[in-house]
Order: C-alpha cells, then structure tokens, then sequence
C-alpha cells in the first residue's frame, strides 16, 4: 500500500533492487497510459459492470476474511490470526483499483508503519506488527474492531464507485505499481514476511483487468495482446515455484536472484500492459 499514490503513477524498474532509473524512465509508463486512455468506446459497454461485479465480490470475500481474521484477534487466537492474515488480504489486493478510490479508508485498513502519525495507525499492518513482532493479541482487540468497522463501510461504500474504462486502465497499471514499489523489495508485509500473497493478488486483480479488455485490445493490436498474455505466464510461473501448500514461501525465504527474477518478469509484463490504452483509442 502507498498511503500518497496516484491513480496512474508509473511502474518502476528492478532498478529500485539493483540500480537507479533516470527520472524519465519513471515517467515514461504514466505518459502512455494517460495518452493512451482519453475516452471510452461503445465496444466496451458491459466491460465496465462485469468489473464492478468482480471487485464487488472481492470485497464481500475480504469482509467475511476480515471477520474471520478479526474474530482470532480478539479470541487471542495467535497461531490462527497468522494463518489467516495472507489469504484475507489478498482479496483487498485483487480489488485495490476500487477500494483505494475511498482515501479515508484505504490508509485505515492498509497502512504500514510510518504512512500515517502513529497515533493513527491501525488496520492490518498495525496488527501484523503485534502477531509476528510483540507476538500477542493483547492490547490489539481495538485495532481489530476497528478494522472490522472499516471494512464493513468500506463494503457499504463500495457501490457508488463509479468504474469507467479509465478507472480500468491506469487501474492495472496501478497494481502492478503496487508490486513493483512494495511487494518485490518486501516493505509491505515487513514483519509477518508475507508479501507473495500480496504479490499474487495484484497481478491477478492486474489480470482481470486485462480479460475484460482483452477482446477490445485484439482488434486493435493482436500482437500486444499476446505479449501481455506470454508475459503473464511467464510471472505465475515464477510464483508457482514458490508455492507453499495452498499458499506462499515466506519472502525472507527467496534468493537474491530469485526476488530479481520476479522483478525483472514483472518489468517485462509492464511494458506491453501499459499499451492497454488502445482499446479506448479511435480507429
């Protein structure tokens, strides 16, 4: 989660790993998708609602993680929390175009240490810190009723979105921002080490995306179609080597050269889902 981000804002480099990028290089992706995404089409209606419907149901699905999740907090149930709190979270991830547009709540339910005046932090990272570093529940039950409420309004909320081809495009761009600012250098999920659940549901929500356009996208350029479509293979089938039963290795657990691979597949993916925008270009 990055508290300031902006709807749009680029997809660095596994330069953040192993370099640093020139600041046109950090703009370049931004210019595309906003040159690239002015208005929306009549190809495209029912795009737009089936999108609706999927972040709709992510976020239902995150309400009932969260109760589930909450609920051990406040039973004192450690062991469980933790075993809960990667999967919960990945249904917030999938569905970040949507529920980030709620500036109040976002930093509510997601921020991490140092985003916000300690006095205000809460959410699930402040509960992370006391799972895997305090290594209690007590004195978290507030932030757990608090989380509880927020995701609740957050579901309450979510209806009056409304989601254009736009929203869509820098969307996918976003989340896969997202991946790249946080996820791959293993700042989100700094204590509980659980930052491939994350990793996973932003590509996937990034994926989504694409599949509603995807027919659209074709008929303008079938060639970028099958890159996006080759580069994401190649991304799920880096994360499936690191599969751990129904979930993922933590990510103090991955090489050097393991955590630069993903980078660099994550990179290669980037470019050609930047050009999405043409579905909303005239012919």
């Amino acid at each position: 989660m990055k508290l300031l981000k902006v709807s749009g804002t680029i997809i660095l480099s596994s330069s953040l790993l192993f370099g640093c990028a020139s600041n046109a290089e950090k703009t370049s992706t931004s210019e595309k998708v906003k040159a690239k995404a002015p208005t929306s089409q009549a190809e495209l209606t029912g795009v737009t609602d089936e999108y609706r419907a999927y972040a709709i149901g992510e976020i239902e699905a995150f309400v009932k993680a969260t109760d589930a999740f909450t609920t051990a907090v406040k039973n004192g149930a450690i062991e469980q929390a933790k075993s809960l709190y990667g999967p919960a979270r990945m249904h917030y991830e999938r569905a970040e175009p949507i529920a980030e547009v709620f500036g109040d709540l976002d930093p509510k339910i997601d921020a991490r240490e140092g985003d916000v005046p300690e006095a205000e932090w809460g959410g699930y990272h402040r509960i992370e810190k006391g799972l895997w570093i305090d290594k209690t529940t007590k004195g978290y039950e507030q932030y757990a009723e608090q989380l509880m409420k927020d995701v609740n309004l957050l579901r309450a909320k979510v209806d009056t979105v409304e989601v254009t081809p736009e929203l869509l495009i820098t969307g996918a761009v976003d989340l896969l921002n997202e991946v790249s600012t946080s996820k791959v250098t293993g700042e989100e999920d700094r204590y509980s080490h659980t930052d491939l659940y994350d990793f996973a549901a932003n590509v996937e929500g990034a994926e989504k995306i694409y599949q509603l356009l995807a027919p659209a996208l074709k008929k303008k350029d079938e060639a970028v179609a099958k890159e996006i479509e080759a580069r994401f293979t190649d991304v799920y089938n880096l994360l499936n080597q690191h599969k751990k039963g129904e979930g993922y290795k933590l990510y103090t657990e991955l090489s050097e050269g393991e955590v630069k691979g993903l980078s660099q597949a994550i990179d290669a993916l980037a470019e050609p889902l930047s050009q999405i925008g043409l579905v909303t270009e005239a012919s």
